[in-house]
């Protein structure tokens, strides 16, 4: 059995080595005065966030339908001399039917309780109000992605729990000289982010040693994800690797995590790589390469950190020449 990988020289394992670190959090601010704009900008990225800025509803409804959001800050009114706070109550809404998991901070320079409450009754997490104290809204702004994180990640672990998977470091005993060779690869390779591909035929023990390589890498706290791509039909590829929204197809009765956000920090294995679908090898590529992906039924899109480990016993060079199979992929 072979394992080939796209890169030369590997660091040795580190056991202080940090495990994978979830990208600084996303706030979208919204507010029609390019000055509060920038105020915001300069306090939030100050402390680390990453930061996109909308001038219009309609604006922040495009970043909310594009992007994956960890807060949004919106003012309640946008067009000049305008204070009942209409647009910003009904922008709330629009956003919570896009992302319901979205905590959204309402902002008015007008001190109206009755607004403010109004808003947190339409399911606002909190308020602020302009001129703000920026010791009171960075804390609002931690305490809301905290617990907009923590719901996320309940949901994430509730679609974990319904997919078996293996975990743990299997038990190798290694003989031959070939076997010891490859256990010495898995030694070397395990630790980096390396893609790795496992070739070999069938029996060898190719699910083996993924596991082992998932097992010694920084991604190890966390379960790996299975897909036996030559079980998946391809009606159903799409929906199984990237999720799909509520309303997708004749049976998406309710949104769905796909494999690659269930892999987020950790590793995913795909099984028998050579039989998935040539109709959506571009969209594996594209989310191999840059960790982005959209669910079925949705143009938002989503970013994962995920090592890929997969293996077939085919011989992808026959399968690039018989046209079955990308040769960028």
């Amino acid at each position: 059995m072979l394992i080939t990988d796209h890169l030369k020289d590997h660091p040795a394992h580190d056991p202080d080595r940090p495990r994978p670190r979830t990208a600084d959090p996303r706030v979208l601010t919204a507010d029609d005065q390019s000055d509060v704009l920038e105020a915001l900008r300069l306090l939030l990225k100050g402390e680390g966030f990453q930061l996109e800025t909308a001038s219009s509803p309609a604006g922040v409804l495009a970043a909310v339908e594009a992007r994956e959001f960890d807060l949004a800050l919106i003012d309640l009114n946008y067009t000049r001399d305008t204070t009942s706070g209409e647009e910003g109550l009904n922008l709330l809404s629009r956003i919570q039917a896009i992302d319901p998991t979205l905590p959204v901070v309402v902002m008015t320079a007008w001190g109206s309780v009755e607004v403010a409450v109004e808003a947190m009754r339409r399911g606002a997490r909190d308020f602020i109000q302009k001129p703000w104290d920026n010791a009171r809204l960075l804390a609002i702004v931690r305490t809301q992605i905290e617990l907009s994180q923590a719901l996320r990640k309940g949901q994430r672990l509730e679609a974990e729990n319904s997919i078996l998977r293996g975990e743990g470091m299997p038990n190798i005993v290694a003989e031959s000289p070939a076997m010891q060779s490859v256990l010495q690869v898995v030694s070397r390779v395990g630790p980096s982010d390396a893609n790795v591909l496992v070739l070999g035929e069938n029996g060898t023990g190719k699910g083996v040693i993924a596991r082992a390589l998932h097992a010694v890498s920084s991604r190890a706290s966390r379960p790996m994800v299975i897909v036996n791509s030559g079980g998946v039909s391809e009606g159903v590829f799409e929906s199984e690797l990237f999720g799909h929204v509520r309303g997708a197809f004749t049976d998406a009765k309710a949104d769905r995590v796909g494999r690659f956000e269930l892999a987020d920090q950790a590793t995913l294995f795909l099984d028998e790589i050579a039989n998935v679908p040539m109709s959506q090898q571009a969209k594996l590529l594209r989310v191999i390469e840059t960790g982005e992906f959209e669910r079925l039924g949705s143009s938002r899109t989503r970013r994962v950190n995920v090592r890929i480990i997969s293996a077939t016993n085919a011989d992808l060079n026959d399968e690039v020449a018989a046209g079955r199979f990308r040769q960028d992929l």
